[in-house]
């Protein structure tokens, strides 16, 4: 029988899940909510070989139905929810490339057991914000190349305000725009297995990975 998902965090010591579902404290002071523009997105590209190969280990999370394109109401206990989320996966998971963590060059996982590398912070931010309530269409794994022109995964959020971007190399919730990525591609909205070409935007601030 397949474990629970909270069992199956707890059990890997993380005390995350719970940590990171929990609503924000009506107290908070309420952030300044920031701005985006809407990327740009092409036809229909590739699909990435991590997600296929995720989809075959992970079937449940992929064999959903199309559904119509929504965006998250960016209030400002939506945004606290996304950084919190955002902070805690990042800083829960230790970095870890796919060849020293499973002696493969490219496998998309959850870290279940604490470590993983760009794809597997941005699984596991997709599904506790799912988990907490906000809808896949606008939680799209997305393909990008970093600074160095390496190749790197990141999750985009689609809101009221724009495109956003969570990274695993910063706790900054940016704007897709102010990364200095070069956007290739991402996830439809309609369809987390269609994939989609997008444009490229201005050049952003540099940032240091953690």
């Amino acid at each position: 029988m397949a474990m629970d998902w909270t069992k199956a965090a707890i059990l890997a010591g993380w005390a995350l899940a719970s940590a990171v579902i929990a609503p924000a404290s009506t107290a908070a002071a309420a952030p300044a909510l920031p701005h985006a523009s809407a990327a740009a997105v092409g036809g229909r590209t590739s699909v990435p070989y991590g997600w296929v190969d995720f989809c075959n280990r992970y079937a449940s999370d992929c064999d959903v139905q199309p559904l119509d394109p929504v965006d998250i109401d960016l209030t400002p206990a939506a945004f606290r929810d996304i950084e919190r989320i955002d902070r805690q996966v990042n800083a829960a998971v230790t970095p870890e490339t796919d060849m020293d963590h499973w002696g493969v060059v490219d496998r998309w996982d959850y870290p279940t057991d604490g470590k993983g590398d760009c794809e597997d912070y941005a699984l596991l931010k997709r599904k506790l914000l799912i988990h907490a309530g906000y809808p896949r269409q606008a939680l799209l794994m997305t393909v990008v190349k970093d600074l160095d022109g390496e190749g790197h995964a990141i999750l985009t959020v689609k809101t009221s305000r724009g495109d956003f971007v969570l990274d695993n190399l910063t706790d900054k919730v940016l704007p897709w725009s102010d990364t200095g990525y070069k956007f290739i591609k991402r996830q439809s909205q309609a369809d987390p297995n269609l994939w989609q070409s997008i444009g490229t935007p201005a050049a952003g601030p540099q940032f240091t990975a953690k």
